[in-house]
């Protein structure tokens, strides 16, 4: 008997995995967690039935959220990453010497424990020195912060769930003011393709627009998501993520990507007619 993974991406259009054996599957506090065994995409993640991470494609995703930031500014000491609790985010962004403190806010515990265990190549940053672990809402953690962060990574699951609230006008707010003066924001910013992704991504950027005097939204190929055409976004108080790019300074690093490099972050800031259209309607 064939096992096969299904994540229905719209009420008409599915996408399925082939599945040699499940590794784990609970029920934590918060949401379904279960790791999959698969020929094509190695090991995968889903919470909720909603695929996170595979680790075929995962260095895509990680890579684009992590290093387009720390290219307009290689000089980041201090980060707060919400979310990211398969920890590739936190691995990439150990990979910068100047990085000195990181701090992860994942609400479920049960995620990080699974991810440790099933997917080592994604979470082997989580018990490094620098990065301090915290198990609760990441929007009622950076209520209390001001001026904190060089840099905020919202690497979130979906807007709806436990994700939810990182998707707020009360939220962005928030992260601006954790941010230093010049501090940066990125989040991920689901797909414009299918209308239902497309309408809550309108009411999250126009938000962050809002609230950013500088807001950007850039885009990356990863198979795996909902139309395989993912986005994130990028918002400051300061840089541009063209204008300021710090190509020569990020190449001096000498850091091995798989996906991302410094003529492709200025690509993937030219995002199709498309989204440009559907982000300027009205919420």
């Amino acid at each position: 008997m064939e096992l096969w993974y299904t994540e229905n991406h719209t009420e008409e259009a599915r996408f399925s995995i082939k599945i040699d054996k499940q590794l784990v599957s609970l029920q934590s506090d918060f949401q379904r967690i279960d790791i999959f065994e698969s020929g094509e995409f190695g090991r995968i993640l889903t919470l909720d039935g909603y695929l996170m991470v595979t680790e075929k494609d995962e260095f895509i995703y990680h890579d684009m959220i992590t290093h387009v930031p720390m290219a307009v500014n290689p000089s980041i000491r201090k980060v707060l990453v919400i979310g990211a609790g398969d920890g590739g985010t936190v691995r990439e962004l150990l990979r910068y010497p100047a990085i000195e403190h990181i701090d992860m806010v994942e609400i479920d515990e049960e995620v990080v424990r699974v991810c440790k265990e099933f997917l080592p190549r994604t979470a082997c940053g989580l018990t490094d020195p620098k990065v301090h672990l915290y198990f609760e809402d990441g929007l009622r953690y950076v209520r209390g912060k001001e001026g904190e962060y060089d840099l905020i990574i919202v690497d979130s699951t979906d807007p709806f769930g436990p994700g939810e609230g990182l998707f707020t006008k009360e939220f962005y707010g928030n992260c601006y003011r954790a941010l230093k003066e010049d501090g940066i924001l990125v989040n991920q910013h689901e797909s414009m393709y299918y209308s239902s992704y497309a309408a809550s991504m309108r009411r999250a950027h126009k938000r962050i627009q809002d609230t950013f005097p500088i807001a950007k939204v850039y885009q990356a190929h990863i198979p795996t998501y909902p139309s395989g055409h993912w986005l994130f976004g990028f918002a400051s108080k300061k840089y541009d993520p063209i204008k300021d790019l710090k190509a020569e300074d990020w190449n001096k690093l000498g850091l091995k990507t798989r996906y991302y490099n410094t003529e492709l972050h200025l690509g993937s800031f030219a995002i199709p007619n498309y989204v440009k259209e559907q982000l300027e309607e009205e919420v």
